[in-house]
């Protein structure tokens, strides 16, 4: 299976083509017998950034495991990843309230994105009309999410990103990679909130890199998905200025 994908944002994680690729195949399989909110999305390697306007083509090949997934840009591998379906979708452990966003956000920092810190999001509303001008940026051809009235999955895995932007002013940076675990369909009508923590902020080879741990709730009650979340507040090229 192939698909080309077009990055529309200012600089987007090479694993996102993959990400939402296997949500459409994992959606499938529910359809073919499998209980929703069973499936997982294992690690992905960012290898190369993928940039606005780049057209990456994803490739994957089922395999006993599930699917294996390249993403690939200008005749360059930038993401691996493998896509599973296990026989029973675990739950999460509980994750602590965390407060509301602040007014006036703290630059982001050492400090402000410290290990232990919770993280919330504005409350997102999914309407109908959301989900439309996201599969219209995607040019997703897929016509499952309208006709059944669900969330596409790239609205589940931006979360990781506002629960970084929604708290901190980040300059130019990058998101580097998420493994996602999926325990149900959100749908149009929900409202999706977010109770995340940092779980590490580290330098590696110059850049500044934060981890959090990211779950994501359903109408404040239903587990949706969880989320690990890497990415580079600060690249070298600015840490070092």
């Amino acid at each position: 299976m192939t698909m080309r994908w077009h990055a529309a944002s200012a600089l987007v994680a090479a694993w996102s083509p993959a990400a939402m690729f296997t949500l459409t195949w994992r959606i499938s399989r529910w359809r073919g017998g499998a209980a929703p909110g069973s499936s997982a999305v294992p690690p992905s390697a960012g290898l190369k950034p993928v940039y606005d306007g780049d057209i990456v083509t994803v490739t994957a090949v089922e395999v006993a495991e599930g699917l294996d997934i390249r993403v690939e840009s200008h005749g360059e591998i930038c993401a691996t990843g493998r896509a599973s379906l296990p026989d029973h979708a675990p739950q999460p452990e509980p994750f602590a309230e965390p407060p509301l966003p602040p007014s006036d956000r703290p630059p982001a920092g050492e400090t402000t994105l410290a290990a232990g810190r919770l993280l919330a999001i504005r409350p997102l509303q999914i309407t109908r009309e959301l989900v439309e001008q996201s599969i219209a940026d995607l040019r997703e051809t897929e016509t499952l999410y309208l006709k059944e009235g669900l969330v596409h999955p790239v609205i589940i895995a931006r979360t990781g990103n506002w629960a970084l932007n929604h708290n901190v002013v980040l300059g130019p940076w990058m998101h580097v990679g998420s493994k996602l675990q999926h325990f149900a369909l959100a749908r149009i009508g929900d409202e999706l909130s977010v109770r995340a923590r940092v779980t590490a902020n580290y330098e590696h080879k110059g850049h500044r890199f934060v981890d959090a741990d990211v779950l994501v709730l359903a109408n404040r009650a239903t587990p949706i998905a969880r989320i690990a979340h890497t990415a580079i507040w600060l690249p070298r090229q600015l840490a070092a200025a």
